[in-house]
């Protein structure tokens, strides 16, 4: 329009400089301006194409004028004229735009003035002010004059002038701030200079190109994350120059003049920063642009390109070979792809293009070896990590190829990812991690390079609890790598053993390993000696038992005699020093310690993981060693915790003596030392027990000695003195020796005497003054109690774990005598066993206790609770009901924690849900009972965030109510019907987790069906904490019910009832929920629990719940629900046949009522032969049942019919069987019908539809009676009736589940039929909007979407009777042949709004999926109307392939609106005729099964960040090129 405007006005004057004189005159107002510059620009038109007849003479002339008397003032003022800061109201947008339209016209002024004189005199005046440094406002009008006065600067003449603006620009373009942030003036000047008079510079060519190159070359170190973005801002606006287009027909000798970016060691650094540490997403896109261009640049070119580094002799930056461009051009295409799917950063996006960053890496590999792995690990230590990133890097690293590329750097660097692996709180992910990072370092590492010092020590950052545990699979593997290459390794400079060999073997470095830890410390104090740190004694007991391995691998097939042989050469300078414990009272304290923590240690690793012990050669050795030395060890642990030899590295033979020794020689670090040699006690109690315990060994003779030493120092010290620190030193230690005895008895029958009579030892634990506090000691003595070292615990950890240990004590006591325990406090007078027999003072310091101890020593205290509170429910329930409180806090303190909540949770949940409590609360019906329920109900809430809080209580309880199954009739049920609720919610249990979490669930399941070939499910125990195991819990506890039992039946009742109103109350929740909703789960789960529990039902409890099992039948529920509620009205019509008439009745409602439900019936109908089963005169059935299918074979919903006459196949081959007489006379006609039906012409809809219903599972292949068992209840039917797969429950969970074992006769796990084998079927009439459980084979696709993740889908089809509407001919529209299919999108705003987009240009139909959005008020707000004379054709998503299909069949070429790795530029795509346009959903896109239907992809040309458009602008955009496209073809056409 402006250049019309611009003709008219010239043609109304023959002289060109009236007009503009005219135009110079009055405000300066930017339409004035711009008028200005479009006349300008007409006569540099006119002037151009030679037809400068108006004037043509004056014309240059007004050209000056007009650019000094008008323009230069203007821009002058501009530059003086504050911008009105960086706020871009209307005065900044005003000036803005009047600075471009002056910019644009000073440049036609300069054209037409001729000679370049003008231009460099405006030049040099806006040089000088953008170098003078004035405001920000200055600037920008300055680059505005250069920018439009640039390109007419002579290249030669003006050299030096280009020179300096190209610095001038370039520096201001630096100076712009990199960090993404809010721009501001300074930041729109710089923007300006790079985006605009860069660019314009560059088309100079010469000197303005080579000094920006050489300004960026200048600007010193590769730039920081801070400031890449102004460079890569720079180099992305003259990519153009700097790497020339591809194609481009250049003369080789002009590109040998300019810069070759690709050459230049400081592009290739500054693309790298941008990529890999810019903060903003626009940065990063540059980077991308510059080496994509940089790739094609090189492909087209096709000469050889290398770019080494700044310095040395390190890996390429770049290169290119002709000879591998195929292979190039994939990597870097992959690379790139990949790093736009990153940009979503969500895990939908970025799944499908995962599998590719595999050939990137082979390839990186091959190629760069050692260097790029190298740096690749140090990369990955260089953060921390979350769970599942870590566990696929390192995955992906163990599957690279077995080579030698690694040295001691690598390993180094391996083992700090190990530690960034620590940080997850995922414990099975973080083992796997270490497993994957373990097999790297096997695969990879060169071993000439390392030796077995590095090895070790590398070995020593895995955690053998979690990963490298001895028997698993990569302890094997592991063995097997040492045994190969024993003797490659590097000999260490500082590993020298006297009197072996020069060699690196692996039993030459163990031995040497040994004896250097086994040699007495040079310098050692009895004042200050502090225990030895733990990590010397695992890493030699690591590597003894690896090397012994090794060697009985090697002897596998000789000498079974050699690995004892060289277990005993590792281990004799420790059995030795062992021997002497128990004589020599000498031996340096800090050996001691060793030689006991590496005992321990040995005990600890040699123990298989997942297998028994007995077979283990190994460990029988090393118990008989330790064995040998039992009776030393133990006399030694005696004397040193019996007489106050701790710190003292004094013999004296007496106690006494021992006695009256000062008490102020302990310290603190003592304590650790205790710790040390209760664990060797215990470690040798439990080797006793192994191999059968013995009267008089040399535990026993310990035992009784301990004890009564520590009750005679506690006595002794119990005389009110003055407490010092050896006083309160000996007394914790005294009881925590008293702990480990009690600890020992209760698990040790034999040790106890089996009389109750209460012995000194139970007078004087039960009269110990509970939670009594240690004193502080002497102020003189604090200084020397905090400068102890780190590895002693401070004072008030010391005293929680003296309450400890008396809650320990108390324990043992409690459950020994509690049968003694009353039930009331007044019964007893003088009591014998305070703690025992004041149970409610006992209780009330275990709450005391509970605020005292820190969380993770309130285990015992809860063990003294589950034996106190079944007494005192009933005399003392609001105690009781306190200590619920008080424990249930803290467990809910503890729920973030991982270590110590678990066995917490345990401990709690076995005192307030013991059966005596739930039984004794149930009946007196008081706070407790309530106070229980709400427990419940947190716990089950905790559930949703914390997996497997549930799981703990419903499987104590369900254990607790079957105490196993050869009894279980005997069990009565009567407490467990107060709490169905429990068991009600564990049936329905089960959230939708959020993407990420369920996310973590699929990759721990994913680790988990790796089995013993991931080491981490062999070390880690299984502990069933998926949703999953509530519902199998629950299942099998359901199983074990028997019918014949009242308590069991009455349970079982009361159960179905409130499953039965949970439906009813879900259905009221929301009439419409979505497929694998919440509410479809919900209602699952509740009927495969009815289904399961079914068979304990009887006719008098049916005629209690039958009308509402009727009544859900009438719900319009999911497919899934629709086929158990089918199914279980199948069994109850088989095994009562007297509920049928209330059957028949259910076809009696109006037809209103019966249309979304009617087919659920007849689908029951469709198995009467099941349902005759016991019934004598089937003839009344048959005719009852014929009648009523007649009826509804002539409805006028084409899936009733449908239905129907699939009920009619059955019943007529019923009646043929059985001969029934009375419908002789149909026979013709219903044959007829049928063989119609069969024999249908055509391809059509219907033949499909009535083949493909026919094939369905449930008609097909589903038997109701042989098909009952859980496998098909909650796998098989889940899956073909497309449950998303967390519903799935494979029956090898009921199997691995023991916690609740099945009977011997149990036999309903597996089905029989081949319903196991069948797939999901096409007929979906009742699962609309449902996805089938089958993923696609992501191998086959051979697109994949850079935005979206190819979700499952296994669409069906319906009759779509599609006749598209004449109306549109009728008013005489001109339409087009375009297909518009709106079927994915949701929102009606967006079908409003393509509704009235496809009207305007005439489009031929939009297909919708539902047309029930037309009546949608923000619909109709959008389509003004346009659905009137638009054809709209319903078409739901189940129906596309088929629909696609159909028309692809007509001609029509399908398009998909989507961003793929193969889509083509909208502006490169010519339209045919016949197109079918698909757009996709608002979120997902086009889902993935629908991409293999297209015919092409095309996609909108982007420039800005944001990744996509709305759907709506999206198809309007398409409409509108088609449209363009087909005006122009027929335009051409008619000329």
């Amino acid at each position: 329009m402006e250049w019309v405007l611009a003709e008219a006005l010239l043609s109304q004057s023959r002289d060109p400089r009236v007009l503009l004189g005219a135009l110079c005159r009055g405000e300066a107002s930017a339409e004035r301006v711009e008028t200005l510059c479009f006349l300008l620009q007409r006569l540099e038109d006119e002037e151009a194409r030679g037809g400068g007849g108006r004037g043509a003479g004056a014309l240059p002339e007004a050209a000056r004028e007009v650019a000094a008397g008008y323009l230069v003032p203007l821009l002058r003022g501009l530059r003086g004229r504050p911008a009105g800061g960086s706020d871009p109201g209307p005065p900044a947008r005003h000036r803005r735009r009047v600075l471009r339209a002056a910019g644009a016209a000073l440049r036609s002024c300069a054209r037409l003035a001729g000679g370049s004189q003008l231009a460099a005199a405006l030049a040099e005046e806006a040089l000088r002010d953008l170098l003078a440094g004035g405001p920000a406002p200055g600037a920008e009008a300055a680059v505005e004059v250069l920018a439009a006065v640039g390109p007419c600067l002579r290249p030669r003449e003006d050299g030096p002038l280009l020179e300096r603006v190209a610095q001038a620009a370039l520096a201001l373009a630096l100076a712009a701030d990199g960090d993404g942030g809010e721009a501001g003036p300074a930041e729109d000047a710089a923007a300006l200079a790079a985006g605009r008079l860069l660019p314009a510079l560059g088309q100079c060519g010469g000197a303005a190109l080579r000094a920006v190159w050489d300004g960026l070359g200048a600007a010193g170190a590769p730039p920081g994350p801070g400031r890449v973005g102004p460079q890569l801002l720079v180099l992305s606006a003259l990519a153009e120059r700097l790497l020339p287009e591809p194609g481009a027909d250049r003369d080789p000798r002009t590109r040998e003049e300019g810069p070759d970016a690709r050459r230049c060691w400081r592009f290739w650094r500054t693309v790298q920063a941008g990529l890999a540490q810019a903060q903003d997403a626009l940065t990063r896109k540059r980077a991308r642009y510059l080496l994509q261009r940089a790739v094609e640049v090189s492909a087209e070119l096709g000469a050889r390109c290398a770019c080494g580094p700044q310095e040395g002799n390190g890996p390429s930056l770049f290169w290119w070979s002709e000879k591998k461009k195929d292979e190039l051009l994939k990597f870097w295409e992959n690379y790139i792809l990949i790093m736009e799917t990153l940009e979503g950063n969500q895990i939908h996006v970025i799944k499908p293009v995962l599998p590719k960053l595999n050939s990137l890496f082979e390839y990186a590999v091959s190629e760069e070896n050692g260097s790029f792995l190298l740096k690749c690990i140090q990369k990955m230590s260089s953060r921390h990590w979350c769970a599942i990133p870590i566990l696929f890097l390192s995955k992906a690293l163990a599957n690279v190829p077995r080579c030698k590329a690694l040295g001691i750097e690598a390993l180094l660097a391996l083992r700090d990812v190990l530690q960034c692996t620590m940080i997850t709180h995922q414990i099975l992910l973080r083992g796997a991690a270490q497993c994957y990072l373990l097999q790297t370092a096997m695969n990879l590492v060169d071993v000439e390079k390392v030796s077995l010092s590095d090895i070790s020590t590398f070995l020593m950052c895995l955690r053998q609890e979690e990963s490298l545990g001895r028997g698993t699979s990569l302890w094997t593997e592991l063995c097997d790598w040492l045994r190969v290459n024993e003797n490659c390794f590097r000999r260490a400079s500082d590993c020298s053993c006297v009197g072996l060999p020069e060699t690196s073997s692996l039993n030459a470095y163990v031995k040497n390993l040994v004896q250097e830890y086994m040699k007495s410390p040079a310098l050692e104090t009895g004042e200050n000696c502090f225990m030895p740190d733990w990590f010397e004694a695992k890493l030699v007991a690591m590597m003894v038992l690896l090397a012994v391995d090794v060697e009985g691998m090697k002897s596998q097939y000789s000498e079974k005699r050699r690995t004892q042989n060289v277990l005993r050469i590792f281990l004799d300078p420790l059995l030795e020093s062992l021997m002497k414990l128990g004589t020599n009272a000498y031996m340096p304290l800090l050996k001691t310690d060793r030689c006991l923590q590496l005992l321990v240690k040995l005990l600890h690793t040699c123990m298989l993981k997942g297998s028994s012990t007995q077979d283990d050669e190994v460990f029988t050795l090393l118990q008989n060693f330790v064995m040998s030395t039992a009776e030393s060890i133990s006399e030694f642990i005696l004397r040193r915790l019996t007489m106050n030899e701790l710190s003292s590295n004094t013999h004296l033979s007496t106690f006494e003596s021992l006695m009256s020794k000062c008490e102020n020689t302990k310290k603190v670090s003592d304590l650790d030392r205790c710790h040390l040699y209760l664990m060797v006690l215990t470690e040798l109690i439990n080797l006793h027990l192994k191999v059968g315990w013995k009267r008089g060994n040399p535990i026993w003779r310990v035992i009784s000695p301990l004890k009564n030493a520590s009750i005679r120092h506690l006595q002794e010290m119990d005389h009110g003195q003055e407490p010092t620190l050896g006083t309160q030193v000996q007394r914790v230690i005294s009881m925590a020796a008293l702990a480990t005895v009690c600890e020992a008895t209760d698990r040790t029958p034999e040790l106890q005497l089996g009389s109750l009579e209460a012995g000194p030892t139970e007078r004087f634990l039960s009269a110990l003054p509970l939670n009594h506090t240690l004193q502080k000691p002497h102020a003189e003595e604090e200084s020397s109690l905090c400068e102890e070292s780190s590895s002693s615990q401070g004072w008030g950890k010391i005293v929680a774990q003296y309450i400890h240990d008396q809650w320990v004590c108390l324990s043992f006591l409690l459950k020994k005598y509690h049968t003694l325990i009353p039930t009331s406090e007044g019964e007893i007078l003088e009591p014998i066993l305070p703690a025992v027999q004041m149970p409610v003072r006992t209780l009330q310091a275990a709450l005391e206790a509970l605020t005292v101890l820190p969380s993770d020593q309130v285990l015992p205290v809860f063990h003294c609770m589950k034996i106190l509170v079944p007494k005192l429910l009933t005399s003392s329930e609001s105690l009781c009901v306190e200590s619920f409180d008080m424990a249930w806090k803290i467990i809910s303190a503890l729920s973030n924690t991982q270590l110590v909540f678990w066995s917490n949770l345990k401990a709690f949940v076995q005192f307030v849900f013991d059966t005596k409590v739930l039984t004794t609360a149930a009946k007196i019906k008081g706070q407790a009972y309530f106070k229980i329920k709400e427990i419940m109900y947190k716990i089950i809430e905790m559930s949703a965030i914390k997996t497997g809080v549930f799981n703990t209580l419903i499987s104590y309880c369900c254990k607790s109510w079957i105490v196993s199954a050869s009894n279980v009739s005997q069990v009565s049920l009567s407490t467990a019907k107060n709490y169905s609720e429990l068991v009600l919610e564990a049936c329905i249990f089960g959230t939708v987790f959020r993407r990420d979490q369920r996310l973590i669930q699929d990759v721990q399941t994913y680790i988990e069906n790796l089995g013993h070939d991931c080491a981490a499910n062999t070390v880690i125990e299984n502990t069933k904490r998926e949703d999953h195991y509530v519902r199998i819990c629950a299942v099998k506890f359901l199983c074990l019910l028997d019918g014949s039992n009242m308590s069991h039946k009455l349970f079982v009742e009361d159960l179905a009832i409130k499953l039965l109103d949970k439906d009813e109350l879900v259905s009221k929740s929301r009439t419409r929920y979505y497929v694998n909703s919440q509410q479809h789960r919900v209602k699952n789960r509740i009927w495969q629990a009815l289904l399961v529990i079914f068979p304990r039902f009887d006719q008098n409890f049916l005629n209690r719940i039958i009308d509402k099992i009727f009544r859900a039948g009438f719900i319009n529920n999911q497919a899934s629900i629709k086929y158990f509620i089918e199914w279980i009205i199948i069994l109850i019509l088989h095994k009562f046949p007297q509920f049928l008439p209330k059957f028949w009745d259910c076809f009696s409602y109006g037809e209103e009522n019966l249309k979304t439900s009617i087919c659920t019936f007849l689908s029951v109908l469709s198995h009467l032969d099941i349902i005759a089963q016991n019934i004598p005169e089937k003839k009344p059935i048959l005719k009852q049942a014929f009648i009523i299918v007649l009826q509804w074979c002539f409805s006028h919903n084409f899936s009733i019919r449908l239905y129907a006459l699939v009920a009619l196949k059955k019943i007529w081959s019923m009646c043929k069987t059985w001969h029934v007489e009375e419908f002789d006379a149909l026979t013709s006609v219903i044959e007829s019908s049928l063989s119609q039906v069969e024999n249908m012409p055509g391809a059509g809809n219907a033949k499909k539809n009535w083949q493909r219903i026919q094939e369905h599972f449930f008609f097909e292949t589903f038997h109701p009676l042989k098909d009952y068992c859980l496998e098909t209840i909650f796998y098989i039917l889940p899956r073909l009736s497309g449950l998303v797969e967390d519903e799935w429950i494979a029956i090898g969970k009921f199997t691995r589940f023991t916690d609740i074992p099945l009977d011997s006769g149990f036999q309903w796990y597996l089905s029989p039929t081949q319903l196991c084998e069948r797939k999901p079927g096409d007929w979906a009439q009742q699962d609309i909007g449902s996805n089938s459980g089958e993923a696609d084979d992501q191998s086959e696709w051979t697109d994949v979407q850079k935005k979206i993740i190819p979700w499952k889908n296994n669409v069906p089809d319906l009759d779509l009777e599609l006749v598209f509407q004449d109306r549109v001919a009728k008013l005489g529209k001109s339409i087009s042949r375009l297909i518009v299919v709106a079927s994915l999108i949701d929102k009606p705003t967006n079908l409003g709004g393509l509704c009235r987009t496809c009207e305007v240009f005439g489009a031929s139909a939009l297909t919708v999926g539902s047309l029930q959005c037309t009546r949608d008020k923000q619909f109709q707000c959008l389509s003004v109307s346009a659905e009137q004379w638009l054809p709209l054709v319903e078409v739901r998503p189940p129906q596309l392939i088929d629909f696609l299909q159909q028309k692809k069949a007509e001609g029509y070429t399908v398009i998909g609106v989507e961003q793929t790795a193969r889509s083509v530029d909208l502006t490169q795509y010519s339209f045919p005729e016949r197109s079918l346009l698909l757009l996709g959903n608002e979120r997902e896109g086009i889902p993935a099964n629908l991409i293999q239907q297209l015919d092409v992809c095309v996609e909108i040309p982007q420039r800005g960040i944001i990744r996509s458009l709305n759907v709506h602008v999206s198809g309007a955009l398409l409409i509108w090129e088609y449209t363009r496209q087909q005006l122009l073809k027929h335009g051409d056409t008619e000329s």
